[in-house]
């Protein structure tokens, strides 16, 4: 059983707007965006992103994520 099914609904939603298909891609974009974040919401996403960074590649293609929509 994947044990990364346990992300929170603000977890995922994080996730889908830096989702670029691959992991490695959404760990360098969310990396990028870290130094423009404050406060609560950059400590949140650098502990998304080492959730994230603990997972195999298995792991991680086994997430239901999808690419925000575009504004």
């Amino acid at each position: 059983m994947n044990t990364y099914n346990n992300f929170t609904v603000e977890e995922t939603n994080l996730l889908s707007i830096y989702m670029t298909g691959s992991k490695e891609g959404l760990l360098v974009a969310m990396n990028a965006a870290l130094p423009f974040m404050e406060g609560e919401m950059r400590d949140f996403a650098a502990r998304t992103l080492a959730k994230v960074g603990r997972m195999t590649e298995a792991e991680f293609a086994g997430l239901a994520l999808y690419p925000a929509d575009e504004v």
